[in-house]
């Protein structure tokens, strides 16, 4: 059986294909009776929009696509969920794509959203992605960067100032008296982990006596942090920091599980005061409610999509550089 058309519909209901395309796309075009008669029709035949095909005439995909560093992390999942919120309210969805911290992954979620033709992406990038985001400016894509700016700043970004998240995270340990500080993260391919670091440097530089020592990851998962942790419990107590500020709240949640661990006998902020980054959900809900660095994960997705909309509508406006300044959240695994 033949799919239903458009012009099925049309002389169902006795009225034009541009009046059943008015129905469907600019129903306040149409009188309340000659929509209830193609509505009417449209029901009575089963027909289905074929939304692929009018994209397709239309040169522009109702779809934004969206690709983050690691869909695990509940701050990426945030900063998407609220990138959809907003999207939502002008009738466009987003597909969200995982590079895994992997550049061949990243590349090939760009050539599919070259393909799809998509309204515009948002990336939080790993490799050096300027020429391809050239390309996809010159198909008429727009693209804006999301935490964290492009070395071209031709391109959008929305991003948390991380040197002053990282300063912050370890003055904050400082000012509780610690001297012995362990930076846990990486790797430091990733921009936010070596700004991170590089704040908590500087901080450090500010204060004889302090020192920080950098245990460096594979990746910034609660795997990566727990076995970071095992290896700190095994260490002589005097051969231990008095503190660690974690690259995130994953690597903070996994350094705590160890020093929690059953016979590990390290006591959190005792021994070790620990701090992470991001204040993801989890965080205030940890056996010990974990200190962190905050980030309006929802605000950056909220603030991303009105940027590439007003990008995607008009090209020649000039780039934005939104920066939010993150936040201390102060809970019981930093403060005795």
């Amino acid at each position: 059986m033949a799919a239903v058309s458009v012009r099925d519909v049309a002389m169902r209901a006795g009225v034009s294909v541009g009046t059943v395309s008015n129905v469907m796309n600019h129903p306040e075009k149409v009188s309340a009776e000659v929509s209830a008669r193609v509505l009417s029709a449209i029901e009575e035949l089963g027909f289905v929009r074929n939304d692929v095909a009018r994209q397709l005439r239309d040169g522009r995909s109702k779809s934004i696509g969206m690709i983050v560093l690691d869909v695990r992390n509940p701050f990426f999942t945030d900063v998407a969920r609220g990138a959809e919120d907003k999207a939502a309210e002008v009738g466009l969805s987003v597909t969200l794509g995982n590079s895994d911290e992997n550049p061949a992954r990243e590349s090939a979620y760009l050539d599919l959203f070259e393909q799809q033709q998509v309204h515009g992406v948002l990336i939080s990038p790993y490799a050096d992605i300027d020429a391809r985001l050239q390309r996809l400016r010159k198909r008429g894509i727009a693209a804006v960067l999301v935490d964290r700016a492009s070395e071209d700043p031709s391109f959008s970004s929305v991003s948390v100032d991380d040197l002053a998240g990282g300063r912050l995270a370890v003055e904050h340990l400082i000012a509780e008296g610690r001297r012995r500080i362990a930076f846990v993260g990486g790797p430091m391919g990733i921009r936010q982990v070596t700004d991170r670091l590089a704040g908590a440097r500087a901080a450090v530089a500010e204060h004889p006596g302090v020192t920080l020592e950098m245990i460096e990851l594979e990746g910034l998962t609660v795997i990566a942090g727990r076995a970071a942790g095992v290896d700190l419990v095994a260490r002589k107590p005097d051969a231990r920091p008095d503190a660690v500020f974690a690259a995130n709240d994953l690597v903070a949640m996994g350094v705590l599980q160890a020093l929690m661990m059953q016979g590990a006998g390290v006591s959190v902020p005792g021994e070790i005061a620990l701090i992470g980054y991001d204040d993801i959900d989890f965080a205030s809900a940890a056996v010990v409610p974990l200190s962190s660095i905050r980030q309006p994960a929802r605000l950056i997705g909220q603030t991303a999509i009105e940027i590439l909309l007003e990008e995607a509508a008009d090209p020649s406006i000039p780039a934005r550089h939104i920066e939010f300044q993150p936040e201390l959240v102060a809970r019981a695994s930093t403060t005795r």
